[in-house]
């Protein structure tokens, strides 16, 4: 069963631990290099005032993605 969501659909606070990346090439290289890779723990830190862009906590820093790059992102929610 698989109960994977986007990333984009977490909330400050949450925690999920990535399933799946689903972005094209160039762009999935590029956030791979951020250290976005599967089975790496990501947490919502905060979003910004009009929605975009979103900051995660990831592999002890914080990065920053676009709401359209995170809802190609799959996640299993942790705690």
């Amino acid at each position: 069963m698989d109960d994977s969501v986007s990333l984009a659909s977490l909330s400050p606070g949450q925690k999920g631990k990535i399933t799946a990346l689903d972005l094209p090439g160039a762009q999935k290289g590029r956030v791979m290099e951020m250290g976005l890779t599967a089975g790496t723990t990501i947490e919502v830190i905060k979003v910004a005032p009009m929605g975009d862009p979103v900051q995660y906590k990831v592999r002890g820093g914080h990065i920053s993605l676009r709401k359209a790059e995170a809802a190609l992102i799959q996640v299993q929610l942790t705690t």
